[in-house]
């Protein structure tokens, strides 16, 4: 062994005990992050999920003004964050270090960015009219496109997008087109986990409207919410095999802890309980929490804690507890942030 490689390999082993031992000092933190949404200036909010005291505010050297979507902001593992400039074509990626939040880079989107999500090693970004995969391991090389198309054909009309999920190995892209049911486009991935190309889209059951967030399981199913016709759909295979009434007005979010969905009723400010099989859906609770500060605008769920974001003529986060059974309990009142229309919400675990 030569001593220079005796001296990188001590160089690197005494900077591995160095940043060990940094972070072993740090309480580390479970974060909420907000964006503000600005339409000239957008920042992130970063807050203390348990004293919700404001943590840091940061740039994304960008523009905001997304509406009317799920998933404008995503975080990944606990340790990469994405906000949508949806003013600015572009996406700003963060990485987290201990309990502060840090930029990485700003990519641009081939269409204004509307949802992010994570998976195989690739952030994936739904646009007004175009779905895009950028490669972690790669510095966020963009490496695939796809056109977004709906079932009668054409390009959807613009503020159709609501969402894009990774489902194994395909993403899920949702599109609102009232008054028709509206399109799940279906896009496949390669082997590596890049956007083919491919696009399959899929109707909205017969006499629904609008499908806009959902969630998904790891057996590959997903609930999404069709809001403007007040229902519910468990979409397997390509398909909606269950239809139900969500007995409460707007569904339009939804997130799960285990085996507990909880969908977030943009007009009627309540927060709904169901569980699924993989054939129905069954409401466990139509009303679980009610969200009294505002209109509901999205919600995300980490480590047993859910968080739901409202506006009225200033934004709010609502903060609860998730028990065993589903419960949730109120978490404090709910967290003034200052900004008028803040959109998205993530929390990261420690």
């Amino acid at each position: 062994m030569s001593k220079l490689f005796k001296w990188l390999l001590n160089l690197i082993v005494v900077g591995i005990s160095t940043i060990g031992l940094a972070f072993a000092n740090v309480d580390l933190q479970s974060l909420t992050l907000t964006m503000t949404n600005d339409p000239s200036k957008n920042s992130i909010q970063v807050y203390d999920t348990s004293t919700h005291a404001l943590l840091q505010t940061i740039a994304t050297n960008g523009k905001g003004g997304v509406s009317n979507n799920a998933f404008g902001i995503k975080q990944y593992n606990n340790l990469f964050f994405a906000a949508a400039n949806n003013g600015s074509n572009s996406v700003t990626v963060f990485q987290r270090y201990g309990n502060n939040i840090v930029l990485w880079k700003v990519v641009t989107t081939t269409s204004a960015p509307v949802s992010i999500d994570f998976g195989h090693g690739h952030m994936y970004v739904a646009g007004a009219t175009t779905v895009d995969s950028y490669s972690l391991h790669n510095d966020l090389a963009r490496d695939g496109t796809a056109n977004l198309v709906l079932t009668e054909g054409g390009t959807p009309p613009l503020g159709s997008t609501s969402q894009v999920g990774v489902v194994q190995n395909k993403l899920l892209v949702t599109l609102k087109t009232d008054p028709s049911p509206g399109t799940v486009d279906i896009i496949s991935l390669n082997n590596g986990g890049a956007i083919s190309g491919t696009v399959k889209p899929v109707a909205g059951p017969t006499g629904s409207q609008t499908p806009f967030g959902f969630t998904v399981f790891n057996d590959g199913s997903s609930l999404i919410t069709l809001a403007h016709s007040n229902q519910l759909g468990l979409f397997r295979n390509d398909m909606f095999v269950d239809v139900i009434q969500s007995g409460q007005n707007a569904p339009c979010w939804a997130t799960h802890d285990g085996k507990y969905v909880f969908v977030v009723n943009a007009a009627s400010h309540t927060v709904s309980r169901l569980i699924t099989t993989g054939q129905n859906i069954f409401i466990d609770a139509e009303v679980a929490a009610s969200i009294k500060s505002g209109s509901p605008t999205d919600t995300d769920q980490n480590d047993h804690t859910l968080v739901v974001l409202d506006h009225t003529t200033t934004s709010h986060l609502n903060f609860f507890s998730i028990d065993p059974f589903g419960e949730l309990q109120a978490q404090g009142t709910p967290l003034d942030l200052g900004v008028a229309n803040a959109n998205g919400v993530a929390l990261m675990a420690p």
